[in-house]
């Protein structure tokens, strides 16, 4: 046991370790290319063809990866990919990084997550690191995983290292890449959270913080999100709340920021998006009833956001009748359908529920995002507008800004449009307040 985990250990510390990435999407990816520019060689896994045709040729697919340094390290040959699990063989450590998404009765869906466990244990051998990063509820890695890693006849702790790594990437982020933000890592034994923490160190500049188990680093991600989804809540409650007084809430949030201590801001929208907080609550209601316990805040929180694109709607509605208009046959432009600004990821996005719901009024409703010139939804293709002309915002009856790209010349559709709602407060600079509605 000692000289399994020595001899990994040397691996890391030399670079001579062989690393393979299972999931080659937004967590899997800018992960591969960091571990390869470490110096390690890199196998990337993906079921999906395209995707590692397109690593293979050079091609980068995701946002917070640089083109030029996916290239560069497929030229050298540190990077590679494959759909072929049997390269496992060749890996001394594999970090699993698939979806995990709710399934159609909001229960989580760790298919992905099996199905992979279960392709790399097929070819696990001794001295060998398999770290989980995508985001489960607390004991996935000790009841799942584990059972099938140890079904191939090794025995965790003695003849491989478990652990479980929370995948913290948020798309867009300017500041925090994979590169520079904070690690947790939590092992089963003191071996397996070592021998992790070590090989993460040695490719990251944030910083590895070591846990005593997989279920602690398992929770701690829930609760990152648990965090933000309940404080968003908060914030769209008090913009409900504001509205009907009268008060602005984005200048009482404002306000609010101003104390230096015990107040974070969180804003309002048109609901929640994106892969982790609309999702991750639900892991943690899901598995609290396991316990005989009924997660009240959380689930108050998820129904107060969830029921945002029907109250942006409403407020549509409500906008229209001013100008003695109907939402049924009014031509609505809705601006933007990613899940925050200036990403082509449109996950879970609220704009989508939105116009779904605008349509179902009858709404004659067109949308323009310049990262997503279409989209996937409910078994629907939606087609956006391919550019944004002043005749399209003239035409409109009311502009709804859903996603607040940085690229849109806002001054302009002020300008130009008849009424805007902007439920972003995208137009805070905008000078001239005239016809616009603030969430």
């Amino acid at each position: 046991m000692a000289n399994l985990k020595e001899e990994l250990l040397n691996k890391i510390n030399t670079k001579t370790a062989r690393v393979g990435i299972v999931g080659l999407g937004y967590v899997g990816l800018p992960l591969a290319v960091e571990f390869a520019r470490a110096g390690y060689e890199t196998i990337g896994f993906d079921v999906q063809k395209s995707k590692v045709d397109m690593v293979n040729a050079g091609h980068n697919y995701i946002g917070d990866v640089v083109g030029e340094t996916l290239k560069e390290e497929v030229e050298t040959g540190r990077l590679r990919a494959t759909s072929d699990f049997k390269f496992v063989a060749d890996v001394d450590a594999v970090a699993i990084c698939v979806p995990t998404p709710l399934d159609a009765h909001q229960q989580p869906d760790i298919s992905y997550v099996k199905s992979s466990t279960e392709s790399v244990a097929e070819h696990v051998h001794p001295g060998m690191l398999v770290v989980l990063e995508s985001t489960t509820y607390p004991g996935t890695t000790e009841e799942l995983l584990k059972p099938i890693l140890e079904a191939s006849g090794l025995k965790c702790g003695e003849d491989f290292y478990l652990a479980f790594s929370p995948e913290r990437v948020d798309p867009g982020n300017k500041q925090y890449k994979t590169k520079n933000t904070p690690k947790v890592v939590g092992g089963i034994g003191k071996d397996g959270t070592q021998v992790a923490a070590a090989l993460y160190r040695h490719v990251l500049e944030g910083g590895v913080y070591e846990v005593s188990s997989p279920a602690v680093a398992e929770m701690e991600k829930l609760l990152e999100n648990t965090y933000r989804n309940i404080n968003i809540g908060l914030a769209n409650e008090m913009a409900i709340i504001c509205h009907r007084m009268g008060i602005n809430v984005w200048e009482v949030i404002e306000a609010a920021k101003t104390k230096p201590y015990g107040f974070q801001a969180f804003y309002p929208g048109p609901g929640l998006g994106g892969h982790c907080i609309p999702l991750d609550p639900f892991y943690l209601s899901w598995k609290a009833r396991e316990y005989d316990y009924h997660t009240r805040l959380i689930e108050t929180s998820g129904e107060i956001n969830t029921g945002m694109p029907e109250y942006v709607v409403d407020r549509t509605a409500k906008v229209l009748n001013e100008q003695k208009k109907a939402l049924n046959g009014s031509k609505v432009l809705v601006l933007g359908v990613a899940y925050k600004n200036d990403i082509d990821d449109y996950r879970e996005s609220p704009a989508l529920n939105v116009i779904d719901l605008f349509l179902k009024e009858g709404a004659d409703t067109t949308y323009y995002d310049p990262f997503i010139p279409s989209y996937k939804h409910k078994g629907k293709v939606h087609m956006g507008a391919p550019e944004l002309t002043d005749e399209m915002l003239k035409e409109a009856d009311i502009v709804v800004i859903c996603t607040a790209h940085s690229c849109f010349d806002y001054d302009h559709i002020q300008q130009t449009a008849k009424a805007i709602f902007d439920t972003r407060n995208a137009m805070k600079d905008v000078k001239d307040r005239s016809n616009i509605e603030l969430l």
